[in-house]
């Protein structure tokens, strides 16, 4: 219930269209009740009546001449409107509610996205979404249509026999038990099932995107067994699913076929002994389908609600989760940055049961100062410059930038002073020219250019089929990793941040792609605070400091000549490297 109180919060914008799409809807419904009515008129009033035939025929004309009109020109309208702007409210509450869960889904924070599936918060935003609109169209609307049509349906049949009416109610009460018994455990079979089918998608979308591993170690069918595991407790959680469903359907058909029943039997027997006209009895019969068939909508309709309830369960269970960063009360807004750089005492770990990945971290950086982190893959570098934009918070100690520890900033007031460029950068399969305006949507197409120019990518880019028009492919697929980067780093000259970290920008890079990237990168850091994480060392023996992590601790810190007469660790590793690279 819960589940639907929070999602009525979503509807409420559209209450007033609701209440009109449901008087427009008890029109619609109440038109076809006129159908008995009218049989009965016809019966008895016309062919039962002792007049002449042309007084019956001309009696029988007008009857349909006004049961056309009611049913070819006035309902069709009713209907169309009634469709239309229940579907549309509908689709604009989704809309809604998606938008909602979007702006949820870029607050949490990566540590959330760590552990989940890809595959199943789509299935919650896209699946899990659309199955709550029956709650909208079915819940808010069509019930309440079926439900008033009972009531007319049985206010016209008390008027025409009260007795008849009653045996035709004897079976809603079993009608009502039925319902609460079988759709209580359907709503849970239901969930079990959306869940299982939200880890098929999970699993699924995580294989398409490795499909090249696959391919390279030649395990598909290794892969097909998995697949075929989990989609397999899909089917055993559908079926068991379908198994109850079934159930349901079957009491509650028997049920509404035995009304009928009662009410042919015992019309038929009021009719021999004159207590009940043939019209009444036949109009009677009419209105037993408007009763039941209501009623076995109203069963058809809890299915679907059963989905709804369970799809909303799922779709707040994402909404519910916490936020791991998040802004202090009256944050203080990041403008003009120097680029001091002060880690103090800064230990960290993922989660609260892992182990520290960082152990009392403590150094500065200067103002327009150039360092590199450097050691071992493993050691915690990633894991210390993400928490500079705060990706993640530290678990002790502080980072302060400018004298102001970080977690006083206003949140996007500091990351947009941070430009980050990563090995293997993400971009969006849009075009050349997009993926640059990422780092500020508001520049101009001349900055955009100037921007390319200056990460070295402008004469490759008017090369591509289309220019800066060119589609790049899901995740830049369509280009070169040496390309990619450059897109990647003009994205960051756009932005024009005034503390850049580039984590191991060049290390999968040839040699000519490794230059042009180099020169752009010197040119972006000019006169800006930079972080280097290199595993290259021989590309980093400019900077200004380096620090050697090992096991989440610094070990090393000093620049490359020092650290080269100290023959230390970084000694022994630029050493091994150099051998390395002699022996290539």
């Amino acid at each position: 219930m819960n589940s639907i109180k929070r999602y009525l919060k979503f509807v409420k914008p559209y209450k007033l269209y609701i209440g009109l799409t449901i008087v427009i809807g008890i029109i619609k419904f109440a038109i076809p009740l006129v159908l008995p009515l009218l049989l009965k008129y016809v019966v008895d009033n016309i062919i039962g009546a002792s007049s002449s035939v042309s007084t019956k025929t001309s009696h029988l004309v007008y009857a349909m001449l006004l049961a056309f009109f009611i049913f070819v020109v006035l309902r069709p309208p009713i209907e169309y409107v009634r469709q239309y702007f229940a579907q549309w409210i509908g689709s604009k509450i989704l809309f809604d509610l998606r938008g909602h869960l979007f702006n949820h889904l870029q607050k949490l924070s990566l540590r959330y996205y760590a552990n989940a599936k890809t595959g199943e918060i789509i299935s919650r935003v896209i699946n899990d979404v659309e199955s709550t609109k029956d709650f909208v169209i079915t819940g808010l609307m069509n019930v309440w249509l079926d439900l008033t049509t009972l009531v007319i349906a049985v206010i016209i049949m008390m008027t025409m026999d009260v007795k008849l009416t009653l045996v035709s109610l004897i079976i809603l009460p079993f009608y009502t038990i039925a319902v609460k018994y079988f759709f209580g455990r359907l709503r849970f079979l239901t969930r079990q099932r959306s869940q299982a089918l939200a880890v098929v998608q999970g699993f699924l979308t995580e294989r398409i995107q490795g499909m090249q591993v696959t391919r390279s170690f030649a395990l598909e069918e290794y892969e097909g067994k998995l697949f075929n595991k989990r989609n397999g407790d899909f089917l055993d959680k559908a079926l068991t699913h379908t198994r109850w469903n079934a159930k349901t359907y079957t009491v509650i058909n028997t049920l509404t076929d035995i009304g009928p029943l009662l009410i042919i039997g015992f019309s038929g027997y009021q009719v021999i002994h004159h207590q009940l006209t043939l019209g009444e009895m036949v109009a009677f019969i009419g209105y037993i389908d408007r009763l039941y068939d209501p009623l076995r909508r109203l069963a058809a309709s809890s299915t679907s609600l059963t989905q709804s309830f369970a799809s909303m369960d799922r779709v707040f269970e994402l909404l519910d989760e916490k936020y791991d960063i998040v802004n202090k009360e009256n944050p203080v807004e990041l403008n003009n940055v120097c680029g001091t750089i002060d880690f103090q005492n800064v230990s960290f770990r993922y989660n609260e049961k892992d182990d520290e990945v960082l152990q009392n971290i403590s150094f500065k950086i200067k103002p327009g100062e150039k360092i590199a982190l450097v050691g071992a893959s493993g050691g915690g570098k990633s894991s210390l410059v993400s928490l500079i934009p705060r990706f993640y918070d530290v678990t002790s100690g502080a980072i302060f930038i400018d004298g102001e520890d970080i977690r006083e900033y206003e949140l996007k007031s500091l990351r947009e002073k941070i430009g980050i460029v990563l090995q293997d950068n993400f971009l969006f399969s849009d075009t050349v020219k997009s993926n640059i305006h990422y780092g500020n949507p508001n520049a101009s197409e001349e900055e955009v250019i100037a921007a390319a120019k200056a990460a070295n990518a402008h004469d490759f880019i008017m090369e591509l089929p289309n220019g800066y028009d060119t589609l790049v492919g899901e995740r830049g697929v369509k280009l070169s990793g040496g390309q990619k980067q450059r897109v990647a780093i003009a994205r960051v000259f756009l932005r024009n941040p005034s503390i850049l970290i580039f984590d191991e920008a060049t290390s999968a890079l040839d040699l000519e792609n490794e230059k042009y990237i180099q020169d752009a990168i010197h040119e972006l850091a000019k006169n800006r605070t930079t972080i280097f994480i290199a595993h290259r060392l021989s590309t980093i023996t400019h900077v200004d400091k380096i620090i050697y992590i090992d096991q989440g601790q610094i070990i090393e810190m000093g620049s490359h000549e020092e650290l080269m007469a100290k023959k230390g660790a970084y000694y022994n590793l630029f050493e091994i490297q150099n051998l390395e690279g002699s022996t290539v």
